[in-house]
């Protein structure tokens, strides 16, 4: 995987400045987002030519009254109650999109685990570890960032946890 070199406050956005700042590799991936595009996630996976399996989407829920990223396959979505179980909570439901926007810093859609503005409780899919490398958003739509997967979730301070549940 190539270094994509950059440092911070020369234009890049928070998610791909974090990845630099913390010394990892990853690969930057730009592609032109169609704004009638029915999923932001197959829309990536499509564009980079990989499987869906292989791209993440980043949400946001509400685990017990407090927002935790949740960062699953777009093959697939979110299981609430693994959701829950994973990050120590009872209940867990998607958080109110203003919110996540406010708490992460992105605007829906371009929702990226790395970089946020307030750093939040993280789970990553289980399914992650089986992939040399995944992609996320890098902080806009139309930009992924590719980093192994434990880079995310050292990135992150994330733990792994089956938490996605196949569409």
């Amino acid at each position: 995987m190539a270094r994509k070199k950059q440092k911070a406050g020369t234009g890049g956005t928070p998610a791909t400045v974090a990845a630099t700042k913390a010394g990892v590799d990853f690969t930057l991936h730009s592609y032109e987002h169609d704004p009638a595009a029915p999923s932001y996630g197959e829309e990536a996976a499509e564009a980079l030519g990989v499987t869906p399996e292989q791209v993440f989407k980043t949400l946001v829920a509400d685990v017990d009254g407090a927002l935790t990223v949740a960062v699953v396959p777009v093959s697939g979505s979110l299981d609430l109650k693994a959701l829950a179980a994973a990050a120590g909570g009872k209940r867990a439901a998607m958080a109110d999109p203003a919110a996540a926007e406010r708490a992460t810093g992105y605007v829906r859609g371009g929702i990226s685990p790395l970089g946020q503005r307030r750093a939040l409780p993280t789970v990553v899919d289980a399914s992650a570890q089986g992939h040399a490398t995944v992609c996320v958003s890098a902080g806009r739509r139309g930009l992924e960032i590719e980093l192994t997967p434990a880079d995310l979730v050292k990135l992150t301070g994330a733990v792994t946890a089956p938490i996605a549940r196949s569409r």
